[in-house]
């Protein structure tokens, strides 16, 4: 589930929610989260997030950054054999 960055815009304070992403945006900041003494019932606003999304593109990402270079130098001497 991904987490959505709201701001409340009475209170002033900005939290993070875990919500599916099939739930409807939050519209009154949560008693929880509220900074008010008393619970103000403030309008939220929905923030925009960068997202954390990992994409893994080409083959072999993990022989090409992750090998020591010991291992890259003896398959380099392998292939250019062949």
């Amino acid at each position: 589930m991904p987490t959505y960055d709201y701001h409340c815009e009475k209170c002033g304070k900005t939290f993070e929610l875990f919500q599916s992403m099939k739930d409807e945006p939050v519209n009154v900041c949560p008693k929880e989260c509220c900074q008010e003494k008393t619970w103000g019932k403030g309008k939220v606003k929905r923030l925009l997030g960068t997202g954390a999304g990992i994409i893994f593109k080409g083959s072999g990402f993990y022989e090409t950054d992750y090998r020591s270079k010991s291992y890259k130098s003896g398959a380099q001497s392998d292939t250019a054999s062949k």
